[in-house]
């Protein structure tokens, strides 16, 4: 049977609720940075998550043209200024134990004429007075998720030959699939699906590798792993024992590098939307653990401002793994967005590491936790390594080598 296209954003509105956030009964959802065109899904959110037991449903919304008329007009001095009834807002409610619904939509180019340096204070500022309450989420301290939906500007960008309506129809229908709406049971696809995810971490998490070896084109890398890191695939559990899934879809299995481990060279797979601004065909050199060079075609000093953000900027917070034959690499598109090109590909990611992937993360001081590996910074940005060329190998606490991918899909069996 055939659903119709309201049919289909019911089930997105109910696997967001149900397999993604896991609201509880007598728990509040805020939802955040929803654009006003995600009106109707937010509508229908709220409605299930009502009828899932929530206590109160708030909303946030988000309009980029305001964003970008701030950049155009405002004056240049305002800069480090922020609206803190938002950061005292989302701590209040992660406090509180909410549920954190966040969407993850932006015009890839919005920014793109704008001043980097500008941008970049104005998104140190944000990150700063949003940090005790980044906190509480960077830990799983509460359930949170993040997902997209089609605009007007991101179905153009990366359907540029449609028509507008033709475009976002098309997005609509690949989110759909991505997020398997398109299966009879995608409650059952997805417990599936987390279940293998899982197995992988499993596998990963008894070997225990000292580090990882990529071999691919523009990269030749090694990265060490923290003494008693976590792999983790798609579910984790909160501080309140609610099992939920952050990321709809997702494709990855991750954990913490060594903060003080890295060495070589690696090469973008794919572009990076940072928050407007794209940054193409880049690459990255580390010695000891630090970016010391940082190159590209496009969008080179936003790539420079982010690793200048503060020190742990320029080191690792996370790696991950994605086969290449995961249904987004094979969509063949690129999204320029972090939600779903990260899990197109391996990726690794510039800053702040999640305290639950390491033993005992979770209770750390800072001091603690930079002394096991763990990366802070006010920053923490995803990008894309991985492709059908890139091999990793597992480097044993003996030194041995051992098969983890090959030609970007998984070596070995769970």
């Amino acid at each position: 049977m055939t659903l119709t296209f309201e049919e289909k954003l019911e089930k997105y509105a109910e696997l967001i609720v149900h397999v993604g956030l896991n609201i509880q009964p007598g728990q509040r959802l805020v939802i955040r940075r929803a654009p006003h065109e995600a009106a109707p899904l937010v509508h229908l959110i709220a409605a299930s998550a009502y009828k899932a037991g929530a206590r109160f449903v708030d909303v946030w919304w988000r309009d980029e043209a305001l964003e970008l008329t701030r950049f155009k007009h405002a004056p240049r001095d305002s800069f480090a200024e922020y609206p803190t009834w938002q950061s005292d807002g989302l701590l209040q409610a992660v406090k509180r134990g909410d549920a954190i619904l966040s969407f993850s939509v932006d015009d890839p180019d919005l920014l793109k004429d704008q001043d980097p340096k500008l941008v970049s204070l104005a998104l140190r500022t944000r990150a700063k007075y949003m940090l005790p309450a980044t906190n509480y989420i960077m830990r799983d301290a509460i359930n949170w998720l993040v997902v997209a939906m089609p605009t007007p500007a991101w179905a153009t960008k990366i359907f540029p030959d449609c028509p507008l309506e033709e475009g976002i129809t098309a997005l609509w229908e690949t989110i759909f699939r991505m997020c398997r709406l398109d299966q009879a049971d995608p409650i059952a696809a997805w417990q599936k699906h987390i279940q293998e995810l899982q197995d992988r971490s499993a596998y990963l998490n008894n070997k225990q590798y000292a580090a990882l070896k990529y071999t691919g084109p523009g990269t030749d890398f090694i990265l060490g792993l923290p003494k008693g890191h976590i792999w983790k695939g798609a579910q984790s559990v909160s501080e309140a024992g609610v099992t939920f899934t952050a990321n709809l879809p997702t494709e990855e299995v991750f954990t913490l590098p060594h903060k003080d481990q890295a060495d070589g060279v690696v090469t973008a797979s794919r572009p990076l939307n940072h928050e407007g601004m794209l940054i193409e065909n880049f690459s990255l050199t580390f010695d000891k653990g630090r970016v010391v060079d940082a190159r590209a075609e496009r969008g080179e000093a936003t790539l420079k401002e982010i690793i200048a953000t503060d020190e742990g900027a320029a080191r690792l917070g996370e790696v991950a793994l994605v086969p290449y034959a995961s249904p987004i690499s094979q969509s063949g598109l690129l999204f320029y967005n972090t939600l779903f090109d990260e899990n197109a590909a391996s990726h690794l990611a510039l800053g702040r590491a999640y305290r639950f992937t390491l033993q005992g993360g979770t209770t750390m001081s800072e001091e603690e936790f930079a002394v096991a590996g763990g990366n802070y910074s006010l920053k923490h940005v995803d990008f894309m390594i991985g492709s059908a060329h890139t091999d990793v190998d597992g480097i044993t606490s003996d030194g041995k080598l051992e098969p983890v991918m090959r030609k970007g899909e998984w070596a070995f069996e769970v």
